[in-house]
């Protein structure tokens, strides 16, 4: 089993941003596995899946320490989440692995990573406003119909746990603490992954030497990254990294190169001016975990 140095550095990089800022890998790490390694898209979203599942508890497990989890939501939000990420899994394996397929793939995981990238920019434009004592409502079926579109979405592209979902959250939740959010997110996104991955074992093409590669340098990395992410900086990234899953998403869908680098150029600027609206606008969120009133 042949394992790539140049991945294990790359999966480093893109595990360092997954912590500091709490993006999905998928936005990040399966466009550099398709563009950067020329991997096929349906065995680079399995194995970005399976190398996900040993990312996602380290980013849980600081939170949950935090007690910024809001465990009523990570259940009803897993009830659509699970079943939603098997329906992806196996309607990624009903693509086939054809070359037509796989540019059908690839065109899907553009669309992904556009709606990805376009839900991280509404949630930095308009962040959760929220009180220290405010009291959530649970909406149980929205919040289940929320797991099961991110879940399908993160089961067939990978993308979705770290942009669709939390952005859903927030407009449906618009009184949840940011700390809370992300926590939450997190926590439910591993079922979700769980899920995924199961699928992805089942009906997937996963490349155990390309997953051990990721999982060499994403794990050390995200768990730095997690850590250095309450001092500031992953509010600056974030619009950076948007603009670069936008890009990629671009170049998915098959977009010219004269486009796609206008493209580029909008969304950097874009990026540079939401980075510095958000840190004028930016306050220290409050910490600690909201309780959750069912409603009758």
């Amino acid at each position: 089993m042949h394992i790539n140095f140049a991945l294990i550095c790359g999966s480093a990089v893109v595990g360092f941003f997954v912590g500091l800022t709490g993006m999905g890998g998928g936005a990040l790490m399966t466009p550099m596995l398709v563009l950067l390694f020329n991997v096929k898209p349906a065995s680079a979203i399995s194995s970005d899946l399976v190398a996900a599942l040993f990312m996602k508890p380290i980013g849980v497990a600081i939170h949950w320490k935090r007690q910024t989890v809001n465990k009523a939501l990570v259940k009803h939000l897993s009830y659509g989440s699970v079943p939603g990420a098997l329906l992806g899994a196996v309607t990624l394996h009903q693509l086939g692995g054809t070359k037509s397929t796989q540019t059908q793939l690839a065109t899907i995981l553009g669309v992904a990573l556009l709606i990805g990238a376009v839900a991280m920019v509404a949630r930095l434009l308009w962040p959760s406003r929220h009180a220290p004592s405010a009291q959530i409502t649970l909406r149980p079926v929205l919040t289940i119909l929320v797991g099961l579109v991110g879940g399908f979405m993160v089961g067939l592209t990978s993308v979705g746990a770290g942009s669709l979902i939390l952005v859903l959250l927030t407009f449906l939740y618009p009184a949840i603490a940011a700390d809370v959010l992300v926590g939450t997110d997190l926590a439910q996104a591993l079922p979700l992954t769980a899920a995924a991955t199961l699928g992805a074992f089942l009906f997937g093409h996963v490349s155990f030497g390309l997953t051990t590669g990721i999982i060499v340098g994403a794990v050390p990395a995200v768990f730095l990254g997690a850590h250095l992410s309450s001092r500031g900086m992953s509010t600056a990234l974030r619009p950076y990294l948007a603009a670069l899953a936008f890009i990629s998403g671009c170049k998915y869908v098959g977009l010219p190169i004269a486009a796609v680098g206008a493209a580029a150029v909008v969304a950097l600027a874009l990026a540079v001016a939401i980075s510095l609206r958000t840190l004028r606008t930016s306050r220290v969120p409050v910490t600690g975990e909201q309780p959750v009133a069912s409603s009758k």
